[in-house]
């Protein structure tokens, strides 16, 4: 029998956009947000991230019902784990992007899920959706 391990991973606001707006429910970004109501995967947050998540996600821009994101943020907060910020000496191109970066480094085995790997350190635990669906999956 194969023991399941507990995936942590914190979600960049861009997976959760794209996830939230995307026409393609077979998009990995669809698949990583799917991932976190089953509790496949357990988010890490802190209240910046969730005020992140909160202003991008109303923008006028993505048409998205106030309920569907309040549902969002209160999934986040009562199935996933408040964390913090462990400080980097890393010097990331976009500044807001650190929160997300330090958050990830809080726990050990993380996951970093983002559609922009660029903007961060090629490390193992900064992965594409389309890797944190090959990781769920090897994890099931």
């Amino acid at each position: 029998m194969k023991i399941k391990k507990r995936i942590f991973v914190v979600v960049d606001t861009n997976v959760v956009v794209s996830g939230m707006i995307t026409k393609n429910m077979d998009s990995p970004t669809v698949s990583v947000l799917e991932s976190l109501t089953e509790k496949s995967i357990t988010p890490l947050y802190c209240e910046e991230i969730l005020k992140e998540y909160g202003d991008v996600l109303c923008r006028e821009k993505f048409h998205l019902p106030m309920e569907r994101i309040k549902k969002f943020i209160e999934m986040v907060k009562s199935d996933g784990v408040a964390s913090h910020r462990v400080p980097s000496k890393e010097i990331l191109p976009d500044p807001k992007d650190v929160v997300f970066y330090e958050v990830a480094l809080s726990k050990e085995d993380s996951f970093l899920v983002t559609g922009n790997i660029r903007h961060f350190p090629q490390v193992d635990f900064v992965v594409t959706p389309a890797e944190m669906v090959e990781i769920i999956k090897q994890n099931s």
